[in-house]
């Protein structure tokens, strides 16, 4: 395992870490796992007793998804998060249902487009002949975390002509910083959540759209200002990610890149009382 520690005294000393909180409501430590799914997204949150994942992968890697959690000693979920409605994030859900991990709430976007009209969200299907529901969300709700703030920053508004810009987004707040949690959202739901003036300035962002060339503007990077970026994503697959404008964009910030695809379980990043801990697994 590599371990890398960035503190406040080195690498951050001249960005510190953005106060979220002041009182003892707050967790001192907050983690994001971003899972090597391959190309896909599977994201598990944890701050005080509440555990999220956001997005389940793919079908295909159901099985390596399952075998993180388990080794993470998750036996329950206080929610799973599905951003939208694509097989690369929503894929793995069937499996994760069945299998004997215990889910409080499901939650997925209030707003999404299917290729067949009249058609049911993937989510549903999954949950057809199971006593889950789906709570469906937009910008402005909030969801309950433990020591911690989670909120759904977006979309404002359904984008009829691309699904990823039906992306949730979500600003997870503790640990004394802050991520911000992008989904697959492209430049149309950016331009959507800046002008809304939702944006804020964080320490990480998960890149949107595995590290595409049509998502992660050079304003949504001035905007955050985030000291670490973590990319999902898989060159085999998708040979195109990340995109070498993506990629040039964050060092010209001199942004920390981490990528999933380089992990043997996935990437490891823990906020805590002015640190940011980053560990290859």
């Amino acid at each position: 395992m590599k371990k890398i520690l960035i503190t406040l005294l080195s690498f951050l000393c001249c960005f510190p870490i953005v106060p979220t909180a002041a009182g003892d409501e707050f967790s001192p430590e907050m983690s994001l796992l971003a899972i090597n799914v391959r190309k896909a997204d599977a994201l598990l949150l944890r701050c005080g007793e509440s555990a999220y994942l956001i997005d389940t992968g793919t079908k295909k890697e159901a099985d390596t998804l399952l075998g993180v959690l388990r080794n993470e000693g998750i036996t329950r979920l206080t929610g799973v998060i599905l951003t939208h409605t694509h097989a690369d994030h929503v894929g793995g859900l069937k499996a994760l249902v069945s299998s004997g991990i215990e889910i409080e709430n499901i939650y997925a976007s209030g707003y999404y487009v299917l290729k067949k009209e009249g058609g049911k969200h993937p989510a549903e299907k999954a949950l057809k002949k199971t006593d889950y529901s789906i709570t469906w969300l937009t910008g402005g709700d909030t969801l309950p975390l433990d020591g911690g703030k989670l909120t759904v920053l977006g979309p404002l508004e359904k984008n009829e002509e691309t699904e990823n810009n039906n992306s949730l987004v979500l600003l997870a707040e503790g640990g004394g910083g802050s991520i911000l949690l992008t989904g697959d959202m492209e430049f149309p739901e950016e331009s959507s959540l800046i002008h809304a003036g939702v944006i804020p300035q964080v320490d990480v962002i998960k890149i949107g759209n595995h590290g595409e060339g049509d998502a992660t503007s050079a304003q949504l990077i001035a905007t955050a200002l985030p000291k670490l970026a973590v990319i999902s994503t898989n060159s085999e697959d998708e040979p195109d990610t990340p995109d070498p404008r993506v990629v040039r964009l964050l060092a010209q910030q001199e942004i920390q890149i981490l990528y999933t695809q380089d992990a043997a379980q996935g990437i490891l990043v823990t906020l805590k009382n002015g640190t940011i801990e980053t560990e290859i697994k």
